[in-house]
């Protein structure tokens, strides 16, 4: 039977829906039972997406804060699952009591077999829906500037350039490299929802 267990949301899952390949996913919300899948799917990333994820979700201490996040209604996750396999997840990040409150910042990764096929699309509607109940008016992406098939992802999906700050972020080679920040006005969001 369909659930919503977070907080300002009314959109039940699970959902289904299908990727461009035909491959059916499910959508549910994270709960603190998928730590340990969320670290076991951060660890079958390629080294070259570890070195632009933002936290080092191969840390079981990192996950527990996110889903300390999660209980704390600050950031909302929604698992996509191929035949009981992690194939991605969307998360949105926000902060009720802050000068920001208005915004979110969406967060996706798909898994390796899972790319190119319209998963990405589905976790951003997901996340799109999301923000909308929740009455946020922006959405935010950071990534590095050399990060061009996530940006051209997110412009795809209606997101512009806001800012470009140089060297500031680290990687875990400890290079230094320019952040992006994309952003997308939640006023005619509903084009993108499901």
């Amino acid at each position: 039977m369909p659930t919503t267990d977070t907080p300002g949301t009314r959109r039940a899952y699970p959902r289904a829906i299908t990727l461009d390949s035909g491959t059916p996913i499910t959508l549910r919300f994270m709960t603190a039972a998928d730590a340990a899948t969320v670290v076991s799917f951060a660890k079958s990333l390629p080294a070259d997406d570890l070195l632009f994820l933002r936290t080092d979700i191969t840390s079981p201490s990192v996950v527990a804060q996110w889903v300390k996040n999660l209980a704390a209604g600050r950031t909302i996750t929604v698992i996509a699952e191929a035949g009981g396999e992690m194939a991605g997840y969307a998360s949105l990040h926000h902060h009720e009591t802050s000068w920001q409150r208005h915004l979110g910042e969406i967060r996706i990764q798909a898994g390796q077999r899972y790319r190119s096929q319209g998963l990405g699309r589905g976790l951003a509607g997901e996340v799109f829906a999301l923000a909308t109940e929740l009455g946020l008016r922006k959405i935010v992406a950071q990534m590095t500037v050399d990060q061009k098939g996530a940006i051209a992802t997110f412009e795809r999906l209606g997101f512009r350039a806001e800012a470009l700050l140089s060297d500031f972020v680290i990687d875990r080679e400890g290079r230094t490299r320019d952040l992006m920040i994309m952003a997308y006005d939640v006023d005619g969001l509903t084009e993108h929802l499901n």
